[in-house]
């Protein structure tokens, strides 16, 4: 791809941008970013990090510029709006979507910047806070295969990525791995809930179920966050109930019934709607507990 990228505008430094951030800059590369909140993007100062006035001055000269906000919506309005980041890039740098964005919005913005002589990519990643702060991010990459073999000195301080297919790919990608977390978060809190109503210690049987066919990074990671009630968000419920919807409406709107996912979207956004939204997603246990108190409703009401 040409001369090797040295400058990268960064725009989201939240839970997981942050670190991100941070990790670019101690591996040498030029970070300016910017946060909607400013002061989470200031404390990266003492990283290296340059702090930016504006989004748009965020992706002034980068060769590259990652998006890590939170929506799609939210995306879309720094990206695409008059004075945003679109405008502001220079022609032939890549745009790269490391949010958890609809598929047709991040097909919808390869559009947009394909039209104005810029890259796409739609890398969104797994693997939590723990994996931004330490670098072991799964990331899924949608867009030109060479494009991305292009990034890959961009991408190694936070994780390791895998090219998936064309732009909006990534997107899928995620929608299927979020999923498969959201469902296993859910049968862990309903294993370990089960154990702790028969009489045995959660946290035991955790311990005993470590190493076999049980044994997961989700289990490990949330199962030790339920038996020790520790639901400082990783990752907040709001956020996986987001991605939930968003895998549903694609189904139906593939004409796919997905019954298990269903359930579990149903039991996040009961979470959500007691108030939870900001508690890690592992706090499904809470939920599951209050629904098995005596007089509680069922999920669907």
């Amino acid at each position: 791809m040409g001369k090797a990228l040295t400058s990268i505008g960064f725009v989201g430094t939240g839970i997981m941008g942050g670190h991100m951030a941070r990790r670019l800059a101690e591996a040498g590369f030029r970070v300016k970013a910017w946060n909607r909140t400013p002061d989470k993007a200031s404390a990266l100062a003492a990283d290296g990090v340059e702090i930016a006035a504006s989004a748009a001055d965020a992706a002034i000269d980068a060769d590259a510029v990652i998006c890590m906000l939170s929506s799609g919506p939210v995306c879309d309005e720094v990206l695409l709006s008059e004075g945003g980041v679109l405008g502001a890039m220079r022609r032939g740098s890549t745009l790269v979507v490391m949010s958890s964005i609809p598929v047709e919005t991040a097909r919808g913005q390869a559009e947009r910047a394909t039209a104005v002589g810029l890259n796409y990519i739609d890398a969104p990643v797994s693997g939590g806070e723990k994996g931004a702060r330490e670098g072991t991010l799964a990331i899924m990459a949608g867009g030109e295969a060479a494009q991305v073999e292009g990034l890959r000195a961009v991408f190694a301080p936070m994780g390791r990525v895998t090219h998936v297919g064309p732009a909006g790919s990534g997107q899928l990608a995620k929608l299927a791995n979020q999923l498969i977390v959201a469902s296993n978060i859910c049968a862990v809190a309903e294993a370990l809930l089960l154990a702790e109503s028969g009489g045995a210690d959660p946290a035991r049987v955790r311990e005993a179920l470590l190493g076999g066919f049980a044994d997961s990074t989700v289990f490990r990671q949330h199962g030790l966050r339920m038996v020790e009630g520790n639901f400082v968000p990783g990752g907040p419920a709001k956020y996986q109930v987001k991605d939930t919807g968003t895998a549903l409406a694609l189904a139906r709107a593939q004409e796919l019934r997905l019954p298990i996912a269903e359930q579990v979207d149903s039991l996040f956004r009961r979470l959500v709607d007691e108030g939870g939204g900001d508690l890690d997603h592992s706090a499904v246990f809470l939920t599951l507990k209050k629904m098995n108190q005596p007089g509680a409703s069922s999920p669907n009401n």
